[in-house]
């Protein structure tokens, strides 16, 4: 069965975040270095809470579908590479997830695999991805930043980030909530958020997107 685990690193000090950054040419963490590893993205994180032009050389994130559970799990107790980046970042933490909707592709592939059933009483995470067409950037850069703000006002949201493979065009956030009760109360009743969405249907602001939603099997 299909687990999809995040997992972010944070790094102090000059030399360790130095090392961060060269890894993110490298991309360490690439499909073929671990058995069971069916997709992995390794991805620069923004400031704030969601899309931000402002990119924090302190954290990366690592997205990874795994084909089940145990590799993932082996991978993080014996794999080398992991270890190193462990030694070089002050902290980190990984969420194990199963997938339970998903819609979109990402470069062209839709890596995760619906396994689960959503349950709107228990913890849910969320990732959204898209890559902004150029000519719309300007006009995306406009609206984006009052729906990332807008997103702190729901104490139901433990955790989110904006993260990316390509500052300002290839943008995606990856969030943590109490509940899907609480996270679809923040996409239905954010005015913001609806604003967002009502401007994507009619400006076309994506030439690709992804959104994906799991059920949490182990946060941290």
């Amino acid at each position: 069965m299909q687990t999809v685990t995040f997992t972010l690193f944070h790094f102090q000090g000059v030399r360790n975040r130095l090392w961060a950054f060269s890894q993110m040419g490298l991309q360490p963490f690439r499909v073929g270095v671990a058995d069971g590893l069916t997709f992995a993205k390794m991805l620069g994180t923004g400031g704030g809470n969601g899309f931000s032009i402002r990119p924090n050389f302190g954290a990366y994130a690592w997205l990874a579908a795994w084909d089940t559970e145990g590799s993932a799990r082996d991978f993080f107790s014996t794999n080398p590479i992991f270890q190193a980046t462990k030694s070089h970042s002050s902290e980190q933490f990984t969420v194990f997830l199963r997938p339970t909707a998903a819609h979109g592709t990402w470069n062209g592939v839709q890596p995760f695999q619906p396994n689960a059933d959503f349950d709107a009483e228990k913890p849910v995470a969320v990732l959204t991805r898209a890559r902004i067409r150029t000519r719309l950037l300007h006009r995306f850069w406009q609206y984006v930043p009052q729906t990332s703000r807008s997103i702190e006002d729901f104490a139901e949201r433990t955790f989110s980030i904006g993260v990316g493979e390509l500052p300002l065009i290839e943008q995606a956030t990856f969030s943590l909530w109490t509940s899907g009760k609480a996270m679809k109360d923040f996409a239905y009743k954010s005015p913001h958020h609806a604003e967002v969405v009502r401007k994507t249907r009619e400006l076309g602001w994506y030439s690709e997107e992804l959104f994906a939603r799991f059920m949490v099997i182990e946060n941290g």
